[in-house]
């Protein structure tokens, strides 16, 4: 796995306590913050693939329930203002979003549709150039066990011709362990983007008989900086 030059390391709770205390200093909002992940998500893309700066492409972006979901919002809204295909798809209930993500899930519905979790089973993934893992990011503490969500991992994660990139981490991997809990699913990623430091699950090795392949399910993962 490649890493960045940084070097630091920070669990879940200590990211979130970070997050807390800029937004409670009045520094920065929530909503502030959540712009500048989704836009450093982006940078991260077309600095990982250079062809995907010019021209039209197409994009699956996939949110979850929180504000990991609220960064794809973003993700989405970025690459179809850009010129992009965008089909985005959520898992859980629009209406019950936090409310930075409620904001550009808003956003984003204004120039786009929002199709269900279970619409994207029918996706055919090598059609796509690009897909978006927003689902649930760190902090994940409960195994993935819906049927819908194995089965979409499994297709995502199979699939040859997409660039695969997650927001802070591989969906279904606890953060600070690296390994889904109680042995759910987890979703493959090419590139992983996450912000102010590494977690633990960036620094990791392979655990023979749990998961195959490198840390985090990802080969690279780069850490960028939303001024925190």
């Amino acid at each position: 796995m490649k890493t960045t030059g940084q070097s630091v390391v920070i669990t879940s709770d200590e990211m979130r306590t970070v997050e807390q205390e800029a937004i409670a200093s009045g520094r920065v909002t929530g909503l502030e913050l959540m712009e500048r992940a989704g836009r450093s998500v982006v940078e991260a893309i077309f600095e990982e693939w250079p062809r995907f700066r010019d021209g039209t492409h197409r994009a699956v972006v996939l949110c979850g329930p929180g504000n990991n979901g609220g960064d794809g919002f973003v993700v989405a809204r970025l690459l179809k203002e850009a010129g992009w295909d965008v089909q985005l798809f959520l898992f859980g209930d629009a209406t019950a979003l936090p409310p930075d993500a409620a904001t550009n899930f808003e956003r984003w519905f204004a120039m786009g549709e929002v199709a269900d979790i279970e619409q994207a089973l029918h996706v055919d993934f090598d059609t796509c150039d690009l897909v978006v893992d927003a689902l649930f990011g760190i902090g994940l503490s409960r195994p993935i066990t819906a049927p819908v969500l194995r089965d979409l991992f499994k297709a995502v994660s199979q699939a040859d011709k997409p660039a695969r990139v997650a927001i802070d981490v591989p969906s279904g991997l606890d953060s600070d362990t690296g390994v889904p809990p109680d042995g759910g699913s987890a979703l493959r990623a090419d590139l992983t983007v996450t912000f102010h430091a590494f977690k633990p699950c960036h620094k990791m090795k392979s655990w023979p008989g749990v998961l195959p392949d490198s840390a985090a399910l990802a080969r690279y993962t780069v850490v960028k900086d939303i001024g925190l």
